[in-house]
């Protein structure tokens, strides 16, 4: 997977001072760590780091950055882990980057891309998507951006799980192979004021947990 670039500044000072003082200059506080490494206090450009979380759209991404005044370690490949914003405003306040090495192993949430209209519908039925987000493990140059979901043969009742998903050689699923992913449901018929039970296996996939964002990456020990 290619890394965007983002450049990047040491940030010598702390607390909520010099943060409000840099946020006020289009800057944002931010902070690199990973696996045995040092954390190392940065600010980047507020209007870079949001360019680069458009053109993402939600996609799992390497980020490169290109650190002025750090000499000859100047460049580290990173995942965005986290960004904090201001409740009201929306704008970016703080941004906390992963450092990853590209000879070890990376566990990431990767987002799951619907593709196609499914039969089922065209006969009635209802898609519903329970997982977004897939736990995928890999070197980091075999991680995949997304994965494609064809539910173009799927029809009523049939359902997508994790363990129906074809990855590359080298690339791992850590979900659970029995989690659903997508299902085409039965519509759920109304009589009076009540609606009739939905679908065995649209209450199968409501008792699974959802993994919601692509945050969470670790390196494998």
């Amino acid at each position: 997977m290619e890394a965007i670039e983002l450049k990047a500044s040491i940030r010598k000072e702390s607390g909520k001072g010099p943060a409000r003082r840099l946020r006020a200059e289009g800057l944002v506080p931010a902070v690199l760590y990973g696996s045995g490494a040092e954390s190392t206090m940065l600010y980047i450009n507020a209007a870079d780091l949001i360019k680069i979380i458009r053109a993402e759209k939600g996609e799992a991404g390497f980020i490169k950055l290109v650190i002025d005044g750090a000499g000859k370690n100047a460049e580290k490949i990173s995942v965005l882990k986290e960004l904090q914003t201001n409740t009201i405003t929306k704008k970016v306040i703080h941004a906390d980057f992963y450092e990853i090495r590209m000879d070890k192993k990376l566990t990431l949430d990767v987002p799951i891309h619907v593709l196609g209209s499914a039969i089922g519908v065209e006969k009635g039925g209802e898609l519903k998507q329970f997982k977004r987000d897939v736990k995928i493990s890999a070197l980091p140059g075999l991680m995949p951006r997304h994965i494609d979901v064809d539910v173009t043969d799927l029809m009523i009742d049939s359902t997508i799980h994790v363990r129906d998903l074809k990855l590359a050689e080298g690339v791992e699923i850590v979900d659970a192979g029995n989690a659903s992913i997508v299902t085409v449901a039965t519509k759920r018929a109304v009589v009076g004021e009540e609606a009739a039970p939905a679908a065995a296996v649209e209450e199968e996939a409501a008792k699974e947990p959802e993994v919601v964002g692509k945050k969470g990456a670790k390196e494998e020990e």
